[in-house]
């Protein structure tokens, strides 16, 4: 499959343009330029707010007026994650995709699909005159990967619609209607410098070849958690050797699981050779554990020039016993949907800060707010216990399902009649905005879908082409299918 024959041909245009304008998390200053050059350039009623969102109005098709008005919706930022070997700077370069069969994918780096196919498709209804809808406007938030802080800012009245359609779901043939809310909390350990012995062996274990993904959406596949790992091998150290813990670092993101951490450490000569001993048996185990989901796990052990200083040793071994007692993974199912993730918790990232902090950041997900909250008091429970400084975030709400909302009802109907099947309706534990757009808008009727996206949140994410073909077909029936306005 060629670039050139994908379909629908204006989205993937428009997609490709969107990944040559850089757009990371809180540096969104050049696509809220490109959109409203593009808003200028349609003739579109384009305004943007104190945060960055922009709205763009689009009249109805003559003879449509009198359907409701419809708000798409979509995020204009990216997660930014690539591998370690792969030089790209995303305040600049440009995404280099590819076609791998029927997915389409980056060179070693997030592709950006979620949710930048949402903008790109927004961006291809808005620019063809041919296709029937009412009222339209389309919405594009910032900052929803670190923070939903677009949609936490968005004011009131700045949109006017009666039904939002959210572009930002990662399964095609399935139509969510409800999602988690999340909260974050953060520890922080300070620690003085102590001096590293004589005769001591310097080396770097690191942890790499792990799967990562969405801490909400892959959650529970039960992959592994690269941070998790590290501390607890070398909390096993710590009560077998006198160590020394130099460096620490894992994860990046708070809404990714971690695939690779590294510590650099050092321990009495004459421990080197069983420390290897001990590192073998430990990958035995990792592999028995882990073999099934996770088959490129590497635990590696170099040796490293000699440090002289060190995190002094008792902030480090209680940063380890809190980081390997840390829960991280699903917490409990839900009781009224089948196979939801009803609460989990993710231990995203470990960073040495300047003025001797170390940082850990950690989310907690539930659909249900008290458990929400008590997971996020369990996390930081551990580390107070440890001796850490812990704060919380403000959280998210999550989307309290309706099963009988009347655009879900016609997204059905939609569905079944394009396509000979039933669509599948779900919630989803990962969060979206849709919680904190009914804070505002308490009367909006809302539905989420999109085509079919695996390993976001990482440098494995890829996006299945046929399934924007019908995405984009279900959502052009959808519009042209809107409930009328009342009397």
């Amino acid at each position: 499959m060629e670039k050139k024959d994908l379909e629908p041909a204006s989205v993937f245009k428009f997609f490709e343009e969107i990944c040559q304008v850089p757009r990371p998390s809180k540096k969104e200053e050049k696509i809220i330029a490109y959109l409203k050059a593009f808003g200028a350039e349609h003739g579109l009623e384009t305004k943007i707010d104190k945060a960055g969102n922009v709205l763009m109005k689009k009249p109805a098709t003559p003879g449509l007026e009198n359907l409701k008005t419809v708000v798409l919706q979509s995020h204009v930022d990216m997660v930014c994650e690539k591998n370690n070997d792969v030089h790209h700077d995303f305040l600049t370069d440009p995404i280099e995709t590819e076609i791998e069969g029927e997915w389409m994918k980056a060179k070693g780096t997030t592709l950006g699909a979620d949710n930048g196919i949402g903008v790109a498709t927004e961006l291809a209804i808005l620019a063809d005159d041919t296709i029937e809808h009412g009222p339209l406007e389309c919405l594009f938030t910032v900052d929803e990967e670190t923070g939903l802080t677009g949609a936490f800012a968005l004011e009131k009245g700045f949109m006017s619609g009666d039904i939002l359609l959210n572009l930002d779901s990662e399964d095609e043939g399935e139509i969510f209607i409800g999602c988690a809310g999340g909260i974050d909390t953060v520890a922080e350990f300070t620690y003085k410098e102590e001096e590293v012995p004589e005769a001591y062996f310097c080396f770097k274990i690191t942890v790499k070849g792990l799967k990562g993904g969405h801490s909400g959406g892959d959650i529970h596949l039960g992959r592994g958690n690269a941070n998790k790992i590290l501390s607890r091998f070398l909390a096993h150290l710590s009560t077998r050797h006198d160590l020394y813990l130099i460096e620490i670092d894992g994860g990046n993101l708070r809404n990714a699981i971690p695939r690779e951490a590294y510590a650099i450490c050092a321990v009495p000569d004459d421990a080197k050779h069983e420390l290897r001993a001990e590192l073998n048996f430990f990958i035995s185990e990792m592999e028995d554990e882990l073999g099934a989901v996770e088959p490129d796990l590497q635990i590696t052990l170099e040796s490293e020039t000699p440090r002289h200083a060190a995190i002094d040793q008792y902030v480090a071994e209680q940063l380890l016993k809190a980081l390997y007692a840390a829960p991280h993974g699903v917490d409990a199912m839900s009781h009224d949907i089948p196979g939801l993730v009803e609460t989990s918790t993710n231990l995203a990232s470990v960073k040495m800060k300047p003025d001797r902090v170390i940082r850990i950041e950690t989310s907690q997900r539930s659909s249900i707010l008290s458990a929400r909250n008590n997971m996020a008091n369990t996390v930081g429970t551990v580390f107070q216990l440890a001796g850490a400084k812990v704060t919380y975030g403000s959280g998210y709400p999550g989307w309290k399902p309706n099963p009988h909302s009347p655009i879900l009802e016609v997204a059905e109907q939609s569905y079944r009649r394009l396509f000979d099947v039933d669509a599948k309706v779900k919630a989803i534990h990962a969060g979206l905005e849709c919680g904190l757009f009914l804070d505002k808008y308490p009367t909006l009727d809302m539905i989420s879908f999109g085509p079919t996206l695996t390993g976001v949140h990482s440098p494995d994410e890829r996006m299945h082409i046929p399934s924007v073909d019908r995405f984009w077909k279900h959502l052009l029936d959808i519009l042209k299918h809107v409930p009328a306005k009342d009397a």
